[in-house]
């Protein structure tokens, strides 16, 4: 009976513990960018969802957005075509455009489908529906890769329309330039764009990593808050490499457009974002603005 209790008490002390954070981001409005392991392991799926079911039934106002970038280059092999990359990014012309498109579509919709599995109120659209995501052709390196966007402007009315209503997007990063042609945009841009022009008071990356290390070779050195300063001295140090560069250049950004937290999450841990979210220390990297407050309470 003592052990039971004990165990009883544990539980209610998680929950003590979130409650601060819960009180603090009731109302409002966070991006969860949702790629990696988490998108193609079906009990790391399962996880997410109940992690934003729990985030929206407590208060939070969250929206997906979503890659796919393993499906489409497996699509892209299945019907023939080649995948070229420059500087990292995949040269996309219109075959491809059309296969990546018809992709992230079957992804969006099985997110929303599961999402409803669980009472929540899911709507899945791409940055095409009523022009969220228009964008300019991205070159790399100064060369033509095709149908490959960077976001000039985000329109939220939809969203925000949503998020009144309580639905949740889920959102692919398919984008439109002037002349309404489809472009393919990198998700975390997308994320990024889409958390700056909500004002968004939470940005979580799903990667496939823990998080920021100092050294990128010692697992012990988990970074679990950088200011934007840190962060910056970080990125001149050179121990940043690989897809963490771009990524924390991403989130370095959406803090100085008015983003409140980002946060780099590793989505193979189940429940992390609740871990993350509702806990004093959390498990990933959180990258704060110089006038917000230490992440974790240490009272």
């Amino acid at each position: 009976m003592e052990a039971m209790m004990e165990m009883w008490l544990e539980k209610a002390n998680v929950l003590i513990e979130a409650l601060p954070y819960i009180q603090r981001f009731h109302g409002k409005t966070i991006v969860v960018k949702y790629g990696g392991s988490a998108m193609v392991d079906d009990e790391l799926k399962k996880s997410v969802i109940r992690d934003v079911a729990l985030l929206k039934l407590v208060g939070f106002r969250p929206i997906i957005v979503h890659g796919g970038g393993k499906e489409i280059t497996k699509w892209i092999n299945k019907v023939g075509l080649e995948t070229n990359f420059v500087n990292g990014l995949r040269v996309t012309d219109e075959p491809t455009m059309e296969v990546a498109e018809m992709v992230l579509n079957k992804i969006n919709k099985d997110l929303v489908s599961m999402m409803e599995k669980v009472g929540l109120k899911a709507v899945g659209i791409s940055g095409k529906d009523s022009s969220i995501l228009k964008v300019d052709k991205k070159l790399a390196g100064g060369k033509d890769i095709g149908y490959v966007g960077e976001v000039k402007q985000v329109d939220t009315s939809l969203l925000n329309t949503l998020l009144d209503n309580d639905f949740i997007p889920v959102i692919c990063p398919v984008g439109s330039d002037d002349d309404c042609h489809s472009y393919n945009i990198n998700a975390d841009d997308a994320a990024c764009a889409i958390a700056t022009a909500v004002k968004a008071a939470k940005l979580a990356f799903l990667t496939d990593i823990e998080g920021v290390y100092r050294d990128p070779l010692d697992r012990t050195s988990l970074i679990s808050e950088l200011t934007i300063p840190q962060a910056k001295e970080f990125l001149k140090s050179g121990n940043v490499g690989g897809g963490m560069l771009p990524k924390l250049q991403n989130c370095i950004a959406a803090i100085e457009a008015g983003v409140s937290r980002v946060h780099i999450l590793d989505g193979r841990i189940q429940h992390c974002l609740l871990l993350e979210f509702f806990t004093n220390k959390g498990i990933g990297t959180a990258i704060i603005g110089d006038e917000e407050e230490r992440y974790f309470n240490e009272q």
